[in-house]
C-alpha cells in the first residue's frame, strides 16, 4: 500500500518515538501520528509527506489500545503542557527508559550501556512548582466549541498549542500544578479582562500584558507570582498585586518584570516588587533555597530531591575531594553535595543564578561551595586546581564542542553528567566514550505525561 499525502487510511499503532508519536510502518514506510499509542487501531489522515516518512492525525480512534487511559484535562490532545495524559503512567515509564537507551545506542554508538528502570514521580499531577501562561489578543478555540455560542475569541490566559507561537489556549485549569495556582491564575485572568491595559500582540508585538508566571514552594505550600508586561505602569499593575495579597494568604511574593523584547520569553529587562518578598523560599531535604522570579529551579521539586541523591550516589564521595560543577544554576547540587566533597566550585552564566546559590550557602551555612559567573568555556580555561570529579548538568542543547574539548583536557577521573535531553546526552557521551567508560544511566521522572526525561550518567575515566 502507497501512502499518499491527503488521503484516509485505516492504522494500526505498533511503536512510539521520542517526542511522543504513534509509529506505522506500512511496507517500510514510517507513518507518525500524534495523540496515539501503541495498540491504538485508527483512522487517519496523512497531512505532510517526506522520502522517508508521512505525519498524519486521527480522524477516528477505532479500536482504543488496552494502555489508554481517560485524560482527566479537558485541554489534553490540544496543550503543549503535556501530551501524554491518556498514556497509563506505568507505559509512560516504559518508553522514557526505552527512549534514553535507544538514544545511546543510535545516536551515541553506545549499545552496551546499563540503563536502568525510570524512577517515578510522586505525584504524577500537581507536581510542578513554576507554571508560564502567555496573553494573547485572540484565544484558540477547541473544536467543540466551533460553531457554539462560546465561539467567541477573544483574550486568552494560557498555554500554547504544540509548535506554534501566538495559538493560545485559555486555561482555567492546568492539572500540572497545585490547584490553588489555577484559582489565582483565574484572578489574574479576570482583572487583566477588566483592566483598560491592552493585551500584548504575538504578532503585532504592542499591547500590555504579557505574561503571568506562578512558582509554588513544596515545603512552604507559598506562592510567587510574576506579572510580565512590555512597559511600567505601576497604577495598573500594583492593584492585581493587592488582589492577590489579600485574597491568599499562601501567596507571599508578587514581582512585576518588564521586557519591551519582541522575543517570547518570560524574562524582564528588569524588575519591581510590587508586594512582598523579592523571593520564594523551599525546602529539599536539609537544605533551604531562596528562588528569584528568574532564576532556575528543577520544576519538580520532590523528584529533584530523588535526582540529587542519584548525583550523590554515583559521585562516591570521601569527603576529600574537589568537584568542578558546570552549569550550576542555583547551586542545588553544589550544595547537596557540600557535606560530602572538601571543596565545590560552580559555574553558572545567569547573574541572578549565581546570586541566589550564594545566597543558599550563606543561609546553609555552607562554606565549602564557590560559584563564578560567566560562559562555561571561557571559565573552564581559568580554573588552577584540577578536580578530582566534575558534575555537568546542561541545559537541553548539551554541551558546546569546546567545552568538551576542555573537560577532556582536565580529565577527572569520575564525571557525572546529568541530562534533561536523551539525545544530548548521547551525542555528550559519543564525544568522549574514547576516554571515558559509561559505567551505568538512570533515568528520573521528572515530568509526567510528557515525553521528556531526566536522567544521571556514571562515567569513569579510562586506565
Amino acid at each position: 500500500m502507497e501512502i499518499k499525502k491527503g488521503k484516509m487510511y485505516e492504522l494500526e499503532i505498533t511503536d512510539i518515538a521520542f517526542g511522543g508519536k504513534g509509529i506505522t510502518k506500512v511496507d517500510g514506510f514510517t507513518v507518525f501520528t500524534d495523540q496515539t499509542v501503541p495498540g491504538d487501531k485508527v483512522r487517519v489522515h496523512v497531512h505532510k509527506k517526506k522520502k522517508r516518512f508521512a505525519e498524519a492525525r486521527v480522524v477516528e480512534l477505532i479500536q482504543p489500545s488496552m494502555d489508554r487511559v481517560d485524560a482527566p484535562c479537558k485541554f489534553s490532545g490540544f496543550c503543549g503542557g503535556c501530551k501524554w495524559q491518556f498514556l497509563r503512567y506505568e507505559k509512560q515509564l516504559e518508553y522514557k527508559t526505552r527512549h534514553v537507551a535507544e538514544s545511546l545506542s543510535h545516536i551515541g554508538k553506545l549499545d552496551n550501556t546499563m540503563v536502568h528502570p525510570a524512577i517515578p514521580s510522586d505525584p504524577i499531577f500537581e507536581y510542578r512548582n513554576k507554571m508560564e501562561f502567555s496573553c494573547s489578543e485572540r484565544r484558540w478555540l477547541l473544536p467543540s466549541e466551533m460553531g457554539t455560542a462560546d465561539e467567541e475569541n477573544g483574550f486568552a490566559l494560557g498555554l500554547h498549542v504544540p509548535g506554534t507561537f501566538y495559538k493560545v489556549l485559555d486555561i482555567d485549569k492546568c492539572h500540572l500544578q497545585p490547584d490553588l495556582g489555577n484559582a489565582i491564575l483565574n484572578d489574574i485572568r479576570q482583572y487583566i479582562k477588566d483592566s483598560h491595559a491592552p493585551v500584548y500582540g504575538l504578532r503585532s508585538h504592542e499591547g500590555f500584558w504579557r505574561f503571568a508566571m506562578l512558582r509554588h514552594s513544596v515545603f512552604n505550600n507559598t506562592w510567587m507570582v510574576n506579572i510580565i508586561t512590555a512597559s511600567e505602569d505601576i497604577w495598573i499593575v500594583e492593584p492585581l498585586a493587592d488582589l492577590l495579597i489579600r485574597k491568599y494568604p499562601q501567596v507571599v511574593s508578587v514581582v512585576n518584570n518588564i521586557t519591551s523584547r519582541k522575543a517570547g520569553v518570560a524574562t524582564g529587562e528588569y524588575e519591581i516588587l510590587l508586594k512582598g518578598e523579592s523571593i520564594l523560599k523551599d525546602r529539599m531535604g536539609c537544605y533551604e533555597f531562596e528562588i528569584s522570579s528568574n532564576s532556575f529551579f528543577q520544576t519538580n521539586t520532590r523528584s529533584a530531591a530523588l535526582l540529587y541523591d542519584k548525583v550523590k550516589e554515583y559521585a562516591e564521595l570521601s569527603g576529600s575531594e574537589h568537584l568542578l560543577d558546570l552549569y550550576s544554576g542555583t547551586g542545588t547540587i553544589p550544595i547537596w553535595l557540600s557535606g560530602a566533597a572538601r571543596r565545590i566550585t560552580g559555574l553558572e552564566i545567569v547573574e541572578s543564578s549565581v546570586q541566589d546559590a550564594e545566597k543558599n550557602c550563606r543561609k546553609n551555612g555552607i562554606d565549602n561551595c564557590t560559584f563564578r559567573l560567566g560562559d562555561i568555556k571561557d571559565l573552564l580555561a581559568g580554573v588552577e586546581e584540577k578536580p578530582d570529579m566534575m558534575i555537568i548538568d546542561p541545559p537541553r542543547v548539551g554541551m558546546h564542542k569546546d567545552v568538551v574539548s576542555q573537560v577532556l583536557c582536565m580529565a577527572p577521573e569520575k564525571i557525572v553528567y546529568v541530562s534533561c535531553n536523551p539525545a544530548t546526552l548521547a551525542r555528550d557521551l559519543n564525544m568522549i566514550q574514547d576516554a571515558y567508560e559509561i559505567m551505568e544511566v538512570q533515568p528520573v521522572d521528572m515530568f509526567p505525561h510528557t515525553y521528556h526525561i531526566e536522567s544521571v550518567a556514571r562515567l569513569r575515566k579510562k586506565k
